[in-house]
């Protein structure tokens, strides 16, 4: 079983105003340095919303696809990639300067044994995969900030 991945971070912005920028998906490539593209399709974001996305890592590029499985308004939002069953998630918690978010990397049923196979074979193994998405993750949320912090 793939290994709970987290990361988090203070912004000085109401829930609201940070729920504004996380669960517009379709904005997820300005924030994420490997998920390039998300497609939303039916254009409604909510639990239900299926997605086209474009991953990238250097020259290397696939596509995935995933479904919003959670969806409570300025608190979370979820969502489990088909292709390796890894459900990624942002949780928001008022905090006394603003707003705390978590984003999580989670595969409560293991992954797929292609993406165990990738992983191994072309992205350099778990153990540097794992450290390049909480990387990956920390860059997301910095980026979420200054968005949010500039409304």
């Amino acid at each position: 079983m793939a290994n709970t991945l987290e990361a988090s971070i203070e912004i000085d912005a109401t829930p609201q105003d940070v729920w504004a920028v996380v669960s517009d998906l379709k904005r997820m490539g300005e924030w994420s340095p490997q998920c390039r593209t998300m497609r939303v399709l039916g254009g409604v974001v909510e639990e239900g919303t299926k997605t086209i996305n474009i991953n990238r890592k250097g020259m290397l590029v696939w596509p995935t696809t995933s479904k919003v499985v959670k969806f409570q308004p300025n608190k979370s939002i979820a969502f489990r990639v088909v292709e390796n069953r890894t459900i990624w998630s942002y949780e928001l918690q008022s905090t006394a300067g603003g707003t705390k978010v978590i984003e999580r990397r989670e595969a409560p049923t293991g992954t797929t044994k292609v993406s165990q196979f990738l992983i191994k074979t072309v992205l350099g193994g778990n153990d540097d995969f794992e450290v390049e998405l909480i990387e990956g993750m920390n860059t997301t949320l910095a980026r979420i900030k200054a968005a949010a912090e500039a409304k």
